[in-house]
């Protein structure tokens, strides 16, 4: 099993969060999201140039941007 960031993940993967980079707000705000290590998450959509990235986690679908889905850390399924 391999560890990678969620931005690197194709449409359809899943995998479990191992670790959350970053600081302050931004790293607050993915926590309120429920993207919390242990959830599993599952890639639904990649926009053409890779921003925004659509993701399933617990149950509800959430869109990041590249560079918030670059601080987290995903161990794939």
């Amino acid at each position: 099993m391999s560890v990678r960031n969620l931005s690197e993940l194709k449409k359809g993967t899943k995998g479990k969060i191992v670790k959350i980079s970053g600081r302050g707000s931004a790293h607050r705000r993915l926590i309120d999201m429920g993207l919390v290590t242990g959830s599993e998450v599952e890639v639904q959509r990649v926009a053409p140039l890779g921003d925004p990235i659509e993701v399933k986690v617990k149950g509800y679908n959430l869109s990041l941007r590249k560079e918030e889905a670059d601080s987290i850390q995903v161990e794939e399924a």
